[in-house]
């Protein structure tokens, strides 16, 4: 291992220019060197292209955040579900509740609310920040609330989980 890990380093420290080449030393061993060996045949290997990076400087704390054409921005600084307990079961015998959604600034046309149940769309889209969920059938869902422009998501809120309790009267 000594030896091999110390051609490694040889080739790590090379510059990116320079010529590699293998061959088979006296011992029978392969062998690589940044010059050709005398009196033995040797091959030149081809190195791919290094990988590199841009060092970018550390932003000052007051500078905006570079703007990222890949990367939607959020329309609304606040967007999450409310009314959902996080302690205890939810008690719908129905198995129907309502949920309110919060947004900041207020939702804006064309955009309309969507639930996402148990990673599914769920309901009709509206534009009402009060949704209802019917015939939630008991046990543990997750929950969360999507503003789409037709098809296309803007946002999503972040996944909250509940477990719906359901009594069934005789």
């Amino acid at each position: 291992m000594g030896r091999g890990f110390s051609i490694i380093l040889l080739l790590l420290a090379l510059p990116a220019a320079a010529q590699i080449y293998k061959y088979t030393d006296a011992e029978g061993n392969t062998a690589y060197s940044n010059q050709p060996p005398e009196g033995v045949p040797a091959q030149t290997v081809e190195l791919p292209p290094l990988n590199s990076i841009e060092r970018q400087s550390p932003a000052s704390p007051d500078a905006p955040p570079p703007a990222d054409n890949n990367e939607p921005r959020n329309a609304y600084e606040t967007l999450e579900l409310t009314d959902l307990p996080t302690e205890e079961a939810l008690r719908a015998n129905n198995g129907a509740f309502t949920v309110g959604v919060r947004t900041q600034p207020r939702l804006q046309s064309p955009h309309l609310f969507r639930l996402l149940l148990d990673g599914q769309p769920y309901g009709q889209p509206s534009n009402v920040p009060r949704l209802q969920l019917v015939n939630i059938d008991r046990g543990e869902h997750s929950l969360a609330v999507q503003v789409v422009d037709g098809e296309r998501l803007v946002q999503q809120s972040e996944t909250v989980t509940f477990t719906v309790q359901r009594v069934h009267l005789p």
